[in-house]
């Protein structure tokens, strides 16, 4: 059964599972699937600051935090015990489109060369790991939900604003990849 887990797995699997979600989520309880929402809980449980956003019962989103709390488990116990040891296969032309922008490191998921300690405290890190980590949240915030919010409970749903939502995600992602992301390297 392990051997069979540690197997990669076609993605309609995990698809026809997450797609599962939102009619379970909605038939027992009426629930909206979404992760960023759940920061908004943390913080109205820990700060007891009279902040009217964070005044509002969030006992009744403690499912919330708990599906937040296994994602994180199941990732921990998935990279210590289920890892594939198999090398990650890219494809020659993706890694020659990344040679040329300087990132020569394919043995794991994220390359080293960007997503490392050393790059923390470096004009890169501060790029890719504060920037753009502020600009997802105000883009999250600003947006009313995250990716998952929208493209998978909202889309389903048929919400125009995660319609719009998850279009602008998709552009912005293709121009950030495509024409952001060569610039940014380049200046380093």
């Amino acid at each position: 059964m392990i051997e069979l887990i540690k197997q990669p797995w076609h993605w309609a699997v995990a698809g026809a599972i997450i797609g599962l979600t939102v009619p379970t989520l909605l038939l027992i309880g009426n629930k909206k699937f979404g992760i960023s929402s759940s920061l908004r809980h943390i913080c109205a449980m820990c700060l007891p600051a009279n902040i009217p956003f964070f005044k509002y019962d969030w006992k009744k989103e403690i499912w919330n935090l708990f599906f937040v709390v296994g994602v994180l488990l199941g990732g921990i116990i998935a990279t210590q015990f289920l890892s594939n040891p198999d090398t990650i296969v890219i494809a020659d032309s993706t890694k020659a489109s990344l040679s040329a922008l300087g990132i020569t490191d394919f043995s794991n998921l994220m390359p080293s060369d960007l997503f490392s300690v050393e790059n923390i405290f470096t004009l890169k890190g501060l790029f890719f790991f504060v920037i753009g980590g502020f600009l997802v949240g105000f883009g999250t915030r600003y947006a009313g939900g995250c990716t998952s919010g929208h493209a998978i409970m909202g889309l389903s749903t048929l919400q125009m604003p995660s319609l719009i939502a998850t279009c602008c995600f998709m552009a912005g992602g293709f121009f950030s990849a495509n024409i952001l992301l060569p610039l940014i390297l380049k200046l380093f």
